[in-house]
């Protein structure tokens, strides 16, 4: 058994699964007859897990999702019109190496938001960093930052650097000239490094009219409404579906 010494020095340097999965093997009894190798080799995969574990964890945590129990397994198809390849394709994330955008499109409850933490979660899975929010929710930083001289600039910046964020309720309500132009900035930053996924019940020649018509409508339109995958979520209430298959 390892001594309350090692014990310490393990701790301090933050490799507490050291001293869980050595207290492991010396609960199995086949432990003596493994050598040195595999009991390394057994040991370093366990603390590799636990900490992997932990950081899925805390990215899944750190990127908000509005339903982190949503999951890739979790998507049903039936009676939807979706393109059940192309979803699949999208859960390897190869859209995010590739800094392309999704767009799902469809009523209130067709499912657009768990489909979108579905897709979040796996990039989260993947080590790759996410965010979820509303559009209201964004506003209202702004709003706040506007505030204070060079938050709206440290705003810009943290949302600009995020590898996939998901913008949820996108064009659900008016907008100003100065939150258009925030838009128009954050996008311009994002576009051709980043992924978004846009979570909105307005099809593509409605963005233009929601924006306002301005020059950074057309803009914005150009860059994401006619190059991204474009997901037309169907009518089907998934509310009720799932409700009545008591999912």
């Amino acid at each position: 058994m390892i001594n309350d010494e090692t014990r310490r020095k393990l701790r301090e340097l933050n490799l507490t699964e050291v001293i869980s999965g050595l207290e492991i093997q010396q609960t199995e009894p086949d432990t003596l007859a493994w050598s040195f190798d595999e009991r390394m080799q057994r040991l370093v995969d366990y603390v590799y897990q636990k900490k992997y574990n932990s950081k899925i964890q805390r990215m899944i945590k750190s990127a908000r999702l509005r339903f982190p129990q949503a999951d890739m397994h979790g998507i049903h198809y039936e009676g939807r019109g979706l393109d059940k390849a192309l979803i699949k394709d999208l859960f390897t994330c190869q859209y995010i190496e590739q800094h392309q955008s999704i767009i799902l499109q469809g009523p209130t409850v067709s499912g657009k938001t768990y489909l979108a933490c579905a897709l979040a979660k796996q990039a989260c899975l993947r080590q790759i960093r996410a965010r979820y929010i509303r559009l209201p929710d964004l506003l209202m930083e702004y709003g706040d930052a506007t505030i204070v001289q060079g938050r709206q600039r440290r705003l810009l910046a943290s949302y600009s650097k995020i590898p996939l964020l998901v913008i949820d309720e996108w064009l659900v309500s008016d907008l100003s000239d100065s939150e258009i132009y925030f838009l128009f900035e954050l996008f311009e930053r994002r576009s051709d490094t980043t992924s978004t996924v846009f979570c909105t019940q307005y099809r593509r020649e409605d963005w233009v009219k929601r924006l306002n018509e301005s020059v950074q409508a057309e803009a914005m339109v150009d860059r994401y409404a006619h190059t991204s995958f474009w997901i037309e979520m169907g009518a089907t209430n998934m509310r009720e579906y799932c409700a009545k298959h008591k999912l």
